[in-house]
């Protein structure tokens, strides 16, 4: 049975005369530490019918967003991930560490000729030599955004509970490095580790205390 994501997407590719959409959507702007990851994702119409129960990685429970993710992978659905550091998130600024992110997973698609790239949110991406269109709420509308969401929020994941063995004082296993009163107070007992972002104001907080009473 067709949903409304295929449906978009079928009518995009028409409109813009193409065979191939490409989405791409992120995970881990908000955080106080760690990467944010993007993910660039094409399903085949063929494959359409194997996932209409795919929606926004936020609306479905960590275990079926595992689950979508090994069917895309047994049936070879196309995925590139690519990671922006807490480092790189300081120096360049959360936007454009996640254009950076952008990028590098779309460099699977590589020669692919004349794909139409599906970006999640109202911005295009900067520097990205494919032709792209921005789609606000694109995770709730796309297939092909709403499946590189699923990848990009289960890497994303994946990566924050190998930190939480790397520092288990944090939480993150549990938080994932989202601002929660558990991560701030082990933030203010502890301090900051090399995968928080300084740049973030509640971690420049605890580097830079106010002195004012």
């Amino acid at each position: 049975m067709k949903t409304p994501l295929q449906d978009f997407d079928k009518s995009t590719a028409i409109q813009y005369e193409t065979d191939i959409l490409i989405g791409i959507d992120e995970a881990g702007r908000g955080p106080l530490a760690g990467p944010v990851v993007a993910c660039a994702c094409y399903v085949p119409p063929s494959l359409t019918i194997y996932f209409s129960d795919v929606n926004d990685s936020k609306k479905i429970t960590a275990k079926k967003r595992e689950e979508v993710l090994a069917r895309m992978r047994h049936l070879g659905v196309l995925y590139g991930v690519g990671f922006a550091s807490a480092r790189e998130i300081d120096r360049l600024n959360i936007l454009q560490a996640t254009f950076l992110a952008m990028r590098r997973a779309s460099v699977k698609f590589t020669g692919i000729p004349a794909p139409l790239v599906l970006v999640d949110g109202p911005h295009l991406v900067k520097g990205l030599n494919l032709r792209q269109i921005a789609v606000v709420d694109g995770d709730a509308k796309s297939l092909n955004i709403a499946a590189a969401s699923i990848v990009a929020k289960v890497a994303r994941d994946k990566y924050m509970e190998t930190l939480d063995k790397l520092y288990p004082q944090y939480g993150f296993a549990a938080h994932k490095g989202y601002g929660t009163a558990a991560h701030l107070e082990a933030l203010r007992k502890y301090g900051p580790c090399p995968q928080h972002r300084r740049s973030f104001g509640p971690v420049r907080a605890v580097l830079q205390p106010s002195l004012l009473p």
